[in-house]
């Protein structure tokens, strides 16, 4: 796989990060079978991205970003799905992460 596919993997392993979290605040502590089992097939298939990604992107910038990518993807669908704070601290807060994860893919991936 050419690197710039290994990204494309990475972004699609963090899209699953952020849909096992809402499908997971949908399951209502696993009580509803539907979003419950969404939750898990998601967890598994971001978990199969990830590793798929570092075989390319080293261990640390991959991490790095499918944990921030998750982490600014599920606040953002809690701001627009469950009304959580869009607060300007929230905000400037995901476009720090957001800022790091650039610096990783510009910086963070040469061997």
């Amino acid at each position: 796989m050419n690197p710039g596919g290994a990204w494309a993997v990475l972004l699609a392993a963090a899209a699953c990060e952020v849909g096992w979290a809402v499908a997971l605040k949908y399951a209502q502590g696993w009580s509803r079978l539907f979003p419950a089992a969404m939750a898990l097939i998601l967890m598994v298939a971001s978990v199969l991205l990830l590793e798929r990604a570092m075989r390319e992107i080293p261990v640390g910038t991959a991490y790095a970003v499918w944990t921030g990518l998750g982490a600014v993807g599920t606040a953002l669908a809690g701001i627009y799905l469950f009304d959580e704070p869009r607060t300007a601290a929230r905000l400037a807060s995901m476009a720090l992460i957001l800022a790091g994860i650039v610096g990783l893919k510009l910086f963070g991936s040469a061997h």
